[in-house]
């Protein structure tokens, strides 16, 4: 299926970028942003088929974020009144967090299909990695719920750089960190900018509170009992004296953790509808990773580049 939308020849000849960087990650832009061509179609469909309810929460992140974490966290906080976190059988130990909680235009509106809502339990908690602007207007202009998540620029493209190259499963052709890094810095990452995706959306949580929480990575990490509250705050379902005596929310915590979730069968046997190996949604976790691999310079140049587009916003990574 093919759109005049999504001519690739004239976005890449507007951005000047060579033949190699289409082969390199085969990806377009469209309205902004860069994905696949077969995203762009689930993109478009989502945009002009789904119909948003004021109770729905949607979880919004930059690729590589943190998203299987915050997916987890999110169904077992919203859910623990049908489901307890002290049950033994707990969708969570036996499902994928992408199984639970699916992303819109990845799964449910991927190649022509018209998802069925009806099994879905209000709230429905749904996912995206698609930038504001480009949302159904249905979510921009209900009181649907969004919780953003991005993480500090260096993790994120380390993370993105190996999860694109695991999921070329004969490991042929995989792309240097050389190469991705420069077209990441020059904006060119799935679902990129990677800064304009982070920046709208924090000035959306500026803007309205009420709809847009904007979480960080690193923060969670640190402090994962007060991010936690936060995230009950925003979506009214608060923790009782009681389920905090009963050690409810450490108890979600470690049902969440790393740890667990990336040593259940289900996480190290299975795959996806999409084709994709639950393993690969579980590397290390960290914060931090990128000492590994950046150099210097490396790093010098995405501090730059950082400075300058969040100049004035307020807005600041931790890195360590």
């Amino acid at each position: 299926m093919t759109t005049s939308q999504t001519s690739p020849p004239k976005y890449l000849q507007e951005d000047s970028l060579s033949e190699e960087c289409k082969k390199l990650l085969d990806i377009y832009k469209y309205q902004g942003f860069w994905t696949s061509p077969r995203l762009i179609q689930g993109v478009i469909a989502c945009q002009q088929q789904f119909q948003a309810q004021d109770t729905d929460i949607i979880l919004v992140t930059t690729p590589k974020s943190g998203t299987t974490w915050l997916k987890s966290l999110l169904f077992a906080l919203v859910n623990r009144t049908k489901h307890s976190v002290f049950e033994q059988n707990h969708p969570l130990l036996v499902k994928n967090p992408h199984v639970l909680v699916p992303f819109l235009e990845h799964t449910l509106y991927v190649d022509g299909q018209v998802p069925d809502f009806a099994s879905f339990t209000s709230p429905r908690l749904l996912a995206t990695h698609v930038p504001f602007a480009s949302l159904p207007k249905f979510v921009q202009n209900s009181e649907t719920k969004l919780v953003y998540l991005c993480r500090n620029p260096r993790d994120t493209f380390i993370s993105m750089w190996y999860f694109s190259n695991n999921l070329r499963l004969d490991h042929k052709d995989i792309n240097s960190i050389e190469q991705m890094f420069d077209l990441f810095c020059k904006g060119v990452s799935i679902y990129g900018p990677f800064w304009d995706h982070v920046l709208d959306y924090w000035k959306q949580s500026i803007e309205n509170p009420n709809k847009v929480l904007f979480l960080m990575y690193e923060e969670m990490k640190e402090k994962p009992k007060i991010q936690l509250k936060r995230l009950t705050e925003f979506l009214e379902c608060q923790f009782s004296i009681e389920e905090e005596n009963c050690g409810v929310v450490d108890e979600i915590l470690k049902m969440c953790s790393f740890e667990n979730l990336s040593n259940l069968k289900v996480n190290t046997n299975e795959k996806l509808s999409t084709g994709e190996g639950n393993e690969t949604f579980f590397r290390k976790g960290k914060i931090g990773d990128w000492k590994n691999y950046f150099t210097v310079e490396m790093s010098e140049n995405l501090n730059r580049i950082t400075e300058q587009k969040f100049n004035g916003s307020g807005l600041k990574f931790l890195y360590t």
